[in-house]
């Protein structure tokens, strides 16, 4: 038994989509910290607080599990700390079951597993308050006595939501249950029938709902147009906030040139730090639009039920529907959709999935496709509801989508088969999204990306100032001062090899810096073209509307669809495959293809127009 002063070490465990990182969060708050587990790549999160009554609490959040056998190396992580036989990490004191009280038929099944193990445990019922309203009722006592250990409701998205729980870990350990039976699916009926009540009119509006949206046909036609729904958005719902940043930076970098003498130090400031970190800035209202709606369908349960719904295009290919999170994640940014992948059972389906992430449009390729679309797509109504340069965005997505599809298949001739199981996986419940969550994810994804611009993007942006701004040209110079620069004088040695895709040396300028991150080529074609702040991302979309051909801009969109990735994917790339050979490949296909697509969209288009 712990006394008030002991450490006591309890270790989270449950299935996905059962609140338990939320009620991690809630426990330890900021006093957290993040790790590898020696030898590999899952992340392990911990954290510690200290209980009313003095008592230092140490919480490990474990992997996601829906089963002690191991199938994934997330579910191997979890068996080996339950067993605790992870040598770098203590056993646990206590383990402490998280289930989903929407959906207790599959996670009760994973507690029954766990009380095998004869180890001290009790279960928290999460997400009550969304039970409550679906009209579940849930006798608490009686569920205990059945599963020989105590049972905690929680709400872990509300503030006060784990009271119960952290009084309870103030006082003695429970004793282990007992092992149960040895057929843990009838069992967990027996339990069910005994302790739960539903209502039968929230399962059948589910059940009409799922008619709906998981039929192959009407399903696929919806999913479709919440996608190009999702892609208007982001530039009909934009401009007004995009408008106002920009006038913000402009003001900014006006100030700021009036303020200072002219000279380099005002360049660098107004030139280079503004305009730079401003010209990716002003993107932000459009990346936030379309992390809105991602989030909207994962609080949804909308998420898995497009999973379920594509697993048999996507098997096709030589995936499955479970490699549908991974690559939606990677429309976000490519590297957590690499690392979500971790969560595919069958080695070659997960490596597949890791390959082909990148092909997804990341959030980083938003600002050059606003850029060119804006500079060479009308604003034009189709059919008096669609937006022109809505359908042109949701094209590269869908252009991305099929070249990852087809990339897949043809590692699947080559690899051998990659699916090879059919696709099992939970469908949570449907619920409104909360906006407390909303919130918190937008003011995340918003926090990540103003580091960013303040990190590598204001970095790379004060460089490319430099080699634009020096050395200066000489005496009776005759052409623009840029072309005497260092970038001018990289463009120009580069130059050849993009001539056949119709790439200016300014758009070679650009493409370089996007290796480190794809956002500053909007910045490095502001510094190359010498569009200051006083016009913004306004006036260089007009600047390169009249400089290019529409040969070139479609080229330079084309060479964005399969770009080769930013550093940081390919390191997270290496990291999760432990393999340089792996990262060589990746890389390699992708530049193949993005010169491709561009030498192939530049000379067609040529030729049509």
């Amino acid at each position: 038994m712990n006394t008030a002063m002991d450490t006591l070490r309890i270790a989270l465990v449950g299935n996905p989509n059962c609140g338990k990182t939320a009620l991690f969060n809630l426990l330890t708050g900021s006093r957290q910290k993040v790790a590898n587990y020696a030898g590999v790549t899952v992340e392990r999160k911990e954290g510690s607080y200290v209980s009313p009554s003095g008592r230092s609490v140490h919480v490990l959040d474990l992997p996601g599990a829906y089963s002690l056998a191991a199938t994934s190396p997330d579910e191997v992580i979890t068996r080996e700390v339950c067993l605790g036989t992870r040598p770098e990490i203590l056993p646990a004191d206590l383990i402490i079951c998280v289930v989903d009280a929407t959906n207790l038929r599959l996670h009760l099944r994973f507690a029954m597993e766990l009380r095998v193990l004869g180890r001290p445990m009790l279960l928290v019922l999460n997400q009550m308050d969304a039970a409550q309203r679906r009209g579940i009722r849930i006798d608490v006592a009686q569920l205990a006595c059945e599963l020989e250990m105590p049972v905690v409701p929680t709400i872990a998205v509300r503030r006060a939501g784990a009271a119960a729980l952290v009084s309870m870990l103030d006082g003695p350990l429970p004793a282990p249950p007992s092992a149960p039976p040895a057929d843990l699916h009838a069992e967990v009926r027996r339990i069910m029938r005994g302790t739960v009540e539903m209502s039968a009119d929230m399962s059948r509006i589910e059940d009409r709902l799922d008619r709906v949206l998981l039929h192959p046909v009407a399903g696929l036609l919806i999913l479709a147009a919440t996608l190009l729904l999702m892609f208007q958005a982001v530039f009909a719902w934009a401009q007004p906030l995009m408008d106002a940043i920009e006038w913000a930076v402009n003001a900014l970098g006006a100030w700021v040139h009036a303020l200072m003498p002219t000279g380099a130090l005002a360049s660098l400031l107004g030139d280079g730090v503004i305009a730079g970190a401003g010209s990716v800035l002003v993107f932000l209202p459009q990346i936030l639009i379309l992390f809105l709606f991602i989030l909207l369908l994962e609080e949804s349960g909308y998420l898995p039920r497009a999973a379920f719904l594509l697993d048999r295009l996507m098997r096709s290919a030589g995936l499955s529907g479970r490699a549908f999170i991974p690559l939606l994640s990677s429309f976000a940014c490519a590297v957590p959709g690499i690392m979500a992948a971790r969560s595919i059972e069958n080695p070659r389906e997960r490596l597949a999935t890791i390959m082909v992430a990148p092909l997804m449009t990341c959030s980083a390729r938003l600002p050059v496709y606003a850029l060119l679309i804006a500079a060479f797509v009308p604003q034009r109504d189709v059919w008096h509801v669609l937006n022109l340069q809505g359908l042109v965005l949701f094209a590269l997505y869908a252009a991305g989508i099929l070249s990852a599809l087809l990339v897949a298949f043809v590692l699947k001739r080559f690899a051998g088969q990659g699916a090879d199981a059919h696709l099992l996986m939970e469908l949570p419940a449907y619920r409104l999204p909360r906006l407390r969550n909303l919130a918190l994810g937008l003011w995340e994804r918003m926090r990540i990306f103003i580091k960013r611009v303040g990190g590598n993007i204001l970095a790379l942006s004060i460089l490319l100032w430099f080699l634009a701004s020096y050395p200066a040209a000489p005496v009776g110079a005759t052409l623009p001062a840029i072309d005497y620069s260092f970038a001018g004088q990289i463009g120009r040695w580069l130059q050849p090899l993009f001539a056949p895709l119709g790439f200016s040396w300014q758009i070679v300028v650009a493409l370089i810096p996007g290796m480190a991150a794809r956002e500053v080529a909007v910045g490095a074609l502001a510094t190359v073209y010498a569009v200051g702040t006083d016009g913004g991302q306004s006036a260089l979309a007009a600047t390169i509307a009249t400089q290019w051909s529409l040969a070139t801009a479609f080229a330079l969109l084309a060479w964005y669809v399969f770009a080769p990735q930013c550093i940081a994917t390919l390191a997270v790339i290496r990291r999760e495959t432990n393999s340089w050979r792996i990262v060589a490949w990746t890389t390699g296909y992708l530049f193949a293809l993005a010169y491709a697509a561009a030498l192939f969209t530049y000379q067609l288009t040529r030729w049509l127009t």
